[in-house]
Formats: C-alpha cells, structure tokens, sequence
C-alpha cells in the first residue's frame, strides 16, 4: 500500500479499551495508517473496526516477544515503507496485595511485558521509526499515574506500578540517547476499561472516572503537534484536571 502524504501509525494493545479507542479515532483521519497490533490479529473488535475503515490493519503483536515484535515491524515496513508513530499502549495489570505475600512470579509477568517489552518494541522498531520522512518520529508510551514517584500514591499493586516506573526512567534514556526522536511518558487516566474498572470496584466505585473516549482525546492532544523541544522526556498527563481522582498539572511528577 502507498504511504504518500500518509502519517503511519503502530498502536499495540489495539483490540480493547484504549489502545482500540485510539487505533479508531485514528483510523477516523483521511491522512492516517494505522497498524493496530494485538495478540489476536483475528479478535472481533478489530474486524467490525476494518470494516468501518479499511485504513487500519490488524497485526499479530506479543509484548516482550523479539522475534513476533522484529516481524511485526518488517510487516509494516514491507506494506508501507515507513513507520511514523508508535503508541506503545500494550500492558499488563493483573495482581494487587501488598509486597509482603506478592508471589515473585508476578514482578516477573509485569516486568518482562511493561518493561522489557517497551526496549523489545523500540529496539525491532527503531531503524524503521528513525527514518520517518517527517522528521520527528514520536514514540509514545501509555504509562500510569501510579508510577510516580513524587507523588505516591499506595495502589497496593507493586508488581504493575514498579514495572511502569521502571519503564518511564527508559523513556527518560531513551530521549537523552536519540537526538531525532520524540519520546514520551502518558498517564491515560483512571479509565474506564477492564483493567480501570477493576480497579474502581476494588476501591468501592461503580467505575473508573475517565472515559475511554476522553483518555483518547487526551492521550491524541499530547501526540498531535509533538516536538523534541516542547515534548520529549517528560510524563504528560492526559490532561490537567480538578476532580478527586484528576491531577492538576499538565505533566505527571516522576
């Protein structure tokens, strides 16, 4: 397919929740291609989204897998010859209890996918992602308040939090390592899809505060316009917010 006059985009973790509000809000702009990756290429959700735009491709996309995530990019490179944008939003959170009775198993299975898996994506996708004709390819990564250090807040679910701090202190390098690459940290909200609402019950609440659609709207206001200058290495909040779940500012304190 041709990418001429075309922004090519990779959203892994795009069958549910806010990686697939994001793969179709993006799909819904004429200038976009989008790759919407997924451990189920063939899921439902993803065929009714073909069907209503033929823009977005489905793609098979296992977290901290080098040899799935290397094949995956040479998919997209041999179908289009550029990638542009790359939302890394594919994430685990599946455990809550305190440290103390924690299995380590469960650091582990958070680590290898929420960390690791973000050096596994840029790494199979760098070359590609680094030659954008646009000039400033943008690697997003789909991080939680949570991981925020200056502004703790005990979640009791170490092994998910930890994982995605770590993952923010490599967003923090790989800024500093790559002169030509906007990188970021975004905190989606607490959002209302499994993982969120999940988490809201656990916490006596009907649900999650934030909808899916206004995360999308959110996470897209930080990826639009993006520069080296204004944006890279640093943890953006979805948006700056006044209700009792929001926080005020515009960027998440590390």
């Amino acid at each position: 397919m041709s990418a001429a006059g075309k922004i090519v985009y990779l959203v892994t973790g795009a069958n549910r929740g806010i990686g697939y509000g994001l793969a179709g809000t993006l799909a819904a702009r004429p200038d976009a291609i989008v790759f919407a990756g997924a451990r189920d290429p063939a899921a439902q959700s993803l065929a009714d989204l073909v069907a209503k735009h033929p823009n977005v491709h489905p793609i098979k996309f296992v977290a901290n897998d080098q040899v799935n995530n290397e094949a995956a990019i040479a998919e997209i490179k041999s179908s289009t010859g550029q990638l542009d944008v790359i939302i890394a939003n594919a994430g685990v959170a599946k455990y809550a209890g305190p440290i103390a009775t924690t299995p380590l198993s469960e650091f582990k299975d958070h680590w290898e996918v929420n960390t690791l898996g973000t050096v596994v994506l840029f790494q199979a996708a760098q070359e590609l992602l680094l030659a954008s004709p646009t000039g400033a390819p943008i690697f997003a990564y789909i991080s939680t308040a949570g991981a925020s250090m200056a502004r703790f807040f005990n979640l009791s679910a170490a092994p998910y939090t930890s994982s995605k701090t770590a993952a923010n202190f490599l967003i923090k390098a790989l800024d500093a390592e790559n002169p030509k690459l906007i990188v970021f940290a975004l905190s989606p909200g607490w959002v209302q899809t499994d993982m969120g609402n999940s988490g809201a019950a656990a916490s006596g609440l009907a649900e999650a505060p934030v909808t899916v659609e206004d995360a999308v709207s959110g996470i897209l206001s930080r990826v639009d316009g993006a520069t080296k200058e204004k944006s890279s290495g640093r943890f953006w909040n979805f948006k700056a917010g006044t209700g009792p779940f929001d926080i005020p500012t515009d960027e998440v304190p590390w």
